[in-house]
């Protein structure tokens, strides 16, 4: 008989491994910090607290067996265990000095942020004065992790995880479907991985190599592997207070088509690899993804070229305004799209029109099983297709219409997962719009309606930066810890999709 409720040493013991497992990735930033003499001892210490804690859940079931309800629970449990030990060096390091990451709250807020690829950040200092190239190499590298799934490199380096590993991935991966591109799941994590740090590596390399000319005299290795891992994950953070707009046009360009590429299936980059690029060509999501992005980035630029940013001095008569606001129009496009959320300029202070514009591009998200946040293009695309269905054959009541996708019939019961997530996400995002306004009026930091509706977006879809004060050059600091509780929940059921932690709560609890 299936069981039906969730077996909670089981599903602790599996957390404990893999939070075991993350600690390792500590050494990275402790190589950092000794490399510039700063805060070693934060990231020994941190690696240590991370090492017990998941030595100590692992212990608690010796032979754990995993059901389907307990694969949604070591996901879900997983990413929540990442942020919290993530948080810890953010704590130690802030601990006796002026840093707002010190402060639990803001510590996992940020720690969240990095591991679901939000970038939204809860610190109003970004600098290398206030804060050590370990910590925030350490806030880069968080986002990188997160970005392909912690639960997608998991099951590609444990093998005590490949035996369940397809409901475990099946539960974290991004969009409707999961491709097995192999026989083996643990190949298709490690493929997956692979495209992903071949990506990472490739970005790294040419940003280094522009620091080495004078087209980019302000990208060193150090920013070039600190925004290397934060570009493919669609993650947003940099050590930079000005984002991207701290670095030449020519470092801007390089970064629009690895964030375009970031949004994309990287099952489909799996088929190129495999002489067989029409299975990229040829998908329905691919080029419709590769449309938006082109049309959305051909408007924006237009309306900037006319004044969208009449603060930046993009728009107006001048001197390169063509390839400034093709540049800035093609950049954000890029990176709203697919949540990036870096930024070459202030967009919170362009023009009502432009704002908004934004806003509506910032719903579409990525495609299904890229590292980009959002509702996703499939969803977007099926849900026309079932609109269309609907009208058609309401008008012809005698016809039965199935929804094809390239050719391809969609099952009932995708459809019907899709109108659930999409009401689910409206609704959450809805509800959490409402709050953060009168939350943040309770305290004095009265945010607009516009302005609560964009940070109510920009965390639940994994985005980062909103409007007003929590703009791109902005931060979410000043909110209060209600607010940013609620939006650490968002960033994280945001980044699962909602249903997987929402099950949760209907299924039972099994404490033998």
């Amino acid at each position: 008989m299936t069981r039906t409720t969730v077996d909670v040493r089981a599903t602790l013991s599996y957390t404990g491994t893999i939070v075991k497992l993350l600690s390792a990735s500590m050494s990275v930033p402790l190589v950092v910090a000794l490399i510039y003499g700063e805060d070693a001892l934060t990231f020994a210490v941190s690696m240590t607290i991370a090492v017990a804690v998941g030595a100590g859940m692992e212990r608690l079931d010796d032979e754990p067996d995993l059901g389907p309800r307990d694969a949604l629970a070591v996901v879900s449990l997983a990413w929540l265990m990442a942020a919290v030990v993530g948080a810890i060096p953010y704590v130690i390091a802030g601990y006796g000095t002026p840093s707002a990451l010190g402060h639990p709250v803001n510590a996992l807020f940020e720690s969240m942020s990095g591991f679901t690829t939000t970038g939204a950040t809860a610190t109003a200092e970004i600098s290398f004065e206030r804060h050590s190239h370990a910590v925030l190499m350490w806030r880069q590298l968080t986002q990188w992790l997160g970005g392909m799934g912690i639960i997608v490199l998991m099951v590609a380096i444990l093998p005590q995880l490949a035996v369940n590993g397809a409901e475990l991935m099946k539960s974290e991966a991004p969009g409707p479907g999961l491709q097995k591109l192999t026989p083996r799941i643990a190949e298709t994590a490690r493929a997956l991985w692979l495209i992903y740090a071949g990506f990472t590596a490739a970005l790294i390399a040419i940003l280094f190599g522009l620091g080495l000319t004078p087209l980019a005299p302000s990208m060193d290795l150090y920013n070039a592997i600190a925004h290397g891992f934060s570009t493919l994950p669609t993650g947003g953070f940099s050590p930079q207070a000005e984002s991207i707009a701290a670095f030449s046009p020519v470092v801007q360009w390089v970064f629009v088509p690895f964030m375009v590429i970031a949004g994309v299936n990287f099952a489909l980059f799996w088929y190129v690899l495999r002489d067989d690029p029409r299975e990229m060509f040829g998908n329905t999501e691919f080029r419709m993804y590769l449309g938006l992005v082109t049309g959305f980035a051909a408007v924006l630029a237009v309306g900037l070229f006319y004044g969208g940013a009449p603060e930046t001095g993009i728009g107006g008569v001048t001197e390169g305004v063509t390839e400034s606001a093709l540049r800035h129009g093609a950049f954000q496009i890029a990176s709203l799209l697919n949540s990036t959320g870096f930024a070459t300029a202030n967009f919170a202070e362009w023009d009502t029109q432009t704002k908004f514009f934004l806003l509506f591009v910032m719903f579409v998200g990525g495609s299904a099983g890229s590292t980009g946040g959002g509702i996703k293009v499939i969803r977007w695309l099926i849900l026309l297709k079932v609109l269309y269905r609907e009208l058609y054959t309401t008008a012809n009541p005698d016809v039965v219409r199935p929804v094809r996708l390239g050719g391809e019939v969609v099952d009932e019961d995708v459809i019907r997962g899709i109108l659930v997530f999409t009401l689910l996400y409206f609704l959450v995002f809805a509800l959490s719009a409402v709050f953060i306004e009168l939350d943040t009026t309770r305290v004095g930091e009265g945010l607009t309606g516009t302005q609560a509706f964009a940070a109510s977006l920009a965390t639940i879809g994994n985005i980062g930066p909103g409007l007003g004060p929590l703009g791109p050059f902005g931060s979410y600091e000043f909110l209060p810890n209600a607010t940013k509780l609620l939006m650490i929940g968002l960033m994280w059921i945001g980044r699962l999709e909602i249903v997987p932690v929402l099950a949760l709560f209907v299924a039972g609890v099994d404490e033998r």
